[in-house]
């Protein structure tokens, strides 16, 4: 009796332990996607090529539709009243503000720009560590290809802005120039800036596809400016396929007049293949990532 009493007093007098709680980790919110487009904007505009690329492809599309417009207004006084008439029905003004040797250019500087956004990421390794913090890799793709879409968007409207405007200038020496409420001229301005983006976002579709950089400048350029060079206008099948290809569209859009073709198609169609390009190069880019290891 004595001992259970002895017993009980010193657990009357050990010290209590409190119970500390056991920590429950909290997981971490998911990225929101405007979070991932600014982080892909920072990134964008990091590297210290990219307003080169940028500026250096501005002046060569500017520069190739200027000196047509001016060639123009050189020779102008060696032209007969005849020819000079025909060229302003015909429309030509308008084939200046934007010229075939331009849209080329243009073509393959955004699909270059289009390339290395993706490819550059992959070869340098950066895509891991980007993955690694936004394990989401869709929305990652995603972000990136909408903040590609934009600032080539804006690049091309500034490029056939400048590039119609200063060659219409240059043709108003010899009272030759258009207006942009010109019939004609604000399709010819649109369908010349959505040209970039549509090329950029088939560069990065490519690029994400292969990833490799020679490869991937090859086949896109292939795919942008040989293909529609391999294709026959005259033939049903082949007129198909160049109907489907985005460098036809813009000539489909910023030509003048009732379309000589073969097998003429809508504008409304041209449009579509603008549509549809730029959405399945999207599609490519984000569902890719998700079936090939890193």
């Amino acid at each position: 009796m004595t001992s259970a009493r002895a017993s009980r007093d010193r657990d009357s007098l050990a010290p209590v332990v409190p119970t500390v709680p056991v920590p429950v980790p909290v997981p971490e919110p998911a990225a929101r996607f405007r979070d991932l487009l600014a982080a892909e904007w920072l990134k964008l505009w990091s590297l210290r090529s990219t307003p080169w690329a940028y500026l250096v492809a501005a002046l060569a599309v500017i520069g190739f539709n200027v000196g047509q417009a001016y060639d123009t207004y050189r020779y102008w006084t060696m032209e007969n009243t005849a020819d000079k008439a025909r060229f302003v029905r015909d429309g030509i003004p308008l084939a200046e503000a934007f010229t075939a040797n331009a849209a080329s250019i243009l073509m393959l500087a955004a699909g270059a720009i289009g390339a290395v956004t993706v490819v550059g990421e992959y070869g340098t390794g950066l895509i891991r560590t980007t993955f690694a913090a936004v394990p989401a890799r869709r929305s990652v793709l995603a972000a990136k290809a909408a903040v590609l879409a934009g600032a080539t968007t804006a690049l091309g409207a500034l490029i056939a802005a400048v590039s119609f405007f200063a060659t219409q200038a240059i043709l108003a020496g010899r009272d030759i120039g258009v207006s942009v409420g010109h019939p004609g001229a604000p399709r010819v301005i649109v369908a010349s800036a959505l040209l970039m983006p549509v090329s950029a976002l088939v560069g990065m579709a490519v690029g994400a596809l292969l990833r490799q950089m020679g490869t991937t400048m090859v086949a896109t350029f292939a795919t942008l400016l040989i293909l529609p060079l391999v294709v026959s206008p005259d033939r049903y099948w082949s007129a198909l396929l160049a109907h489907a290809l985005p460098y036809p569209a813009w000539q489909r859009l910023t030509e003048v007049g009732s379309p000589a073709a073969a097998y003429p198609w809508s504008q409304a169609g041209a449009w579509t293949v603008y549509g549809a390009w730029a959405l399945a190069a999207v599609a490519l880019t984000v569902c890719t990532v998700d079936r090939r290891d890193q």
